[in-house]
C-alpha cells in the first residue's frame, strides 16, 4: 500500500454500484442515479468493457437517454451477430469432426442476466492442432481473413464489420511468466469432456483456466474490472469442488492470486468494506482497463528483473543465443527462421525494432518507458 492509501472516488463508486445492480438484477436507487455524473461513469465502465451493464442499470432506474439507447442497441446487435457467427463456425467444425472448445467469454456470457452484458471483442476457440489446415480452410470459406499469424498460440481471423475469432492451438505461450501454465496444459485433451467433436471443461477446470488467463493478464499488462466481475458471477452460480480447485491452482502457483481475486470480487460487488489487500489489488486493476496497459507491462517486467530502465531497454533489444538462457525457447518459437539459420541471429534485434516500428508498438513502449517510475 502506498503512503497515501488508495480510495475509490465517487464516479468509480457509482460505476461499480450500477454494474453490481445490473448483474444482481436490482433496481438502482433513483435519487443516487440522479446525482451521478453519467458521462464520467460511462467512461469508466467503457474502459472496463462494462458500459452495457451500466446502461441497463441506468434505464432500470427510470433514466433513458440517447447514450443508453445507443449503448444497448449496439450491444444487442453485436451479441446477435456474434451468436450467429459463432454457431456458423462451430457447425462447420462439428461437420468436419474437428474437436474444439469454446473458451472464456463465449461461456461466461451465459452467467450474466443478459448475455449482451458480457461484452466481447472476439471469440476464443481451442481446436485440434492436427487439423490446422482444415480450420484455416473453414474460416476462409466462411469469409474470414487471417490477419495475424501467431505460430506459438493462435491465429486471428477477422470479417467486417466486427467479427474476430482467435483460433487456439495452445492455451498459453511459453513466455517466462506463463511457462508453468503452458506445461500444465501441455496435454489439455486429458482435461476435456464430451463424446463428440464439441468438447468442454468440467466446471472446476473451466474456472482454473479462467483464473490462469486472468493471471496472465495480471502479470503482463494488468487485468480489468470485467475479469473480477466474471469471477464473482461464476462463483455465485456454480458449485465447485474447492479441494480440487485449490490443489490444481497450487500446481500452477497461482492459488494466492485466486484467493485475493475471489475476496475482492465478493467484497466489491456485495458492497462490503474493502480490506487493505483488496484496495491494493483494486488500485492496480482500475489502472489497467480491460486488457492491461503498456506502462503496467513495463513496470511488472522491471520488478521481475530487479533492474532499472536501462536494463529493461537492453533486455528488449538483446536476444538469447544459448539454449541455457531462460528465454531461448520463447525466442526460437517466435522467430524460427533466425534460429534455424543461426548466422542470421545478429540481425534479429534490428528486425524486432523494425517490426515494432511498423506495428506502432515500439513508439508506444518508448513513450510509456519514459513515464514509468520503478516501484519501490
Amino acid at each position: 500500500m502506498s503512503e497515501q492509501a488508495f480510495k475509490l472516488d465517487k464516479d468509480m463508486q457509482d460505476a461499480i454500484y450500477l454494474i453490481a445492480c445490473a448483474v444482481k438484477e436490482v433496481t438502482p436507487d433513483r435519487e443516487r442515479v440522479q446525482g451521478m455524473d453519467l458521462q464520467k461513469v460511462f467512461a469508466i465502465a467503457e474502459g472496463h468493457s462494462l458500459a452495457t451493464a451500466a446502461a441497463f442499470a441506468v434505464e432500470a432506474a427510470g433514466f433513458q437517454s440517447g447514450q443508453t439507447t445507443k449503448i444497448l442497441a449496439e450491444a444487442v446487435l453485436r451479441n446477435t451477430r456474434f451468436s450467429l457467427d459463432r454457431e456458423a463456425v462451430t457447425a462447420k467444425l462439428r461437420e468436419a469432426g474437428i474437436w474444439h472448445v469454446l473458451l472464456k467469454g463465449a461461456i461466461l456470457r451465459d452467467y450474466y442476466p443478459k448475455p449482451e452484458m458480457r461484452e466481447m471483442s472476439d471469440h476464443d476457440i481451442l481446436f485440434d492442432v492436427a487439423r490446422s489446415a482444415d480450420v484455416k480452410a473453414i474460416m476462409e470459406g466462411l469469409g474470414y481473413q487471417k490477419i495475424r499469424n501467431n505460430s506459438r498460440v493462435h491465429d486471428v481471423y477477422q470479417k467486417p464489420p466486427v467479427m474476430n475469432f482467435e483460433m487456439h492451438r495452445e492455451l498459453f505461450s511459453n513466455s517466462v511468466e506463463m511457462e508453468g501454465a503452458r506445461a500444465y496444459y501441455k496435454n489439455v485433451n486429458d482435461r476435456l469432456l464430451g463424446e463428440g467433436p464439441e468438447k468442454h471443461f468440467s466446471p472446476e477446470d473451466f474456472y482454473i483456466h479462467m483464473i490462469a488467463h486472468e493471471y496472465k493478464h495480471y502479470v503482463l499488462g494488468g487485468t480489468g474490472l470485467r475479469s473480477v466481475l466474471d469471477t464473482y458471477l461464476y462463483l455465485s452460480k456454480v458449485e465447485l469442488n474447492e479441494a480440487y480447485v485449490t490443489e490444481e491452482l497450487e500446481k500452477l502457483k497461482i492459488a494466492g492470486f485466486e484467493k485475493a481475486n475471489r475476496a475482492l470480487a465478493f467484497h466489491l460487488f456485495d458492497g462490503e468494506e474493502l480490506t487493505e489487500d483488496d484496495l491494493d489489488l483494486l488500485e492496480y486493476i482500475l489502472s489497467s482497463g480491460t486488457y492491461g496497459t503498456v506502462s503496467n507491462k513495463i513496470k511488472n517486467r522491471m520488478d521481475r528483473m530487479g533492474g532499472g530502465k536501462l536494463r529493461y531497454a537492453l533486455s528488449r533489444f538483446l536476444v538469447p543465443v544459448r539454449k541455457s538462457h531462460r528465454d531461448y525457447e520463447v525466442f526460437s518459437r517466435e522467430y524460427p527462421l533466425f534460429y534455424k539459420h543461426k548466422i542470421l541471429l545478429p540481425i534479429l534485434p534490428f528486425y524486432r525494432v523494425i517490426r515494432g516500428i511498423r506495428r506502432g508498438k515500439l513508439q508506444a513502449e518508448v513513450k510509456a518507458l519514459r513515464k514509468v517510475k520503478k516501484r519501490s
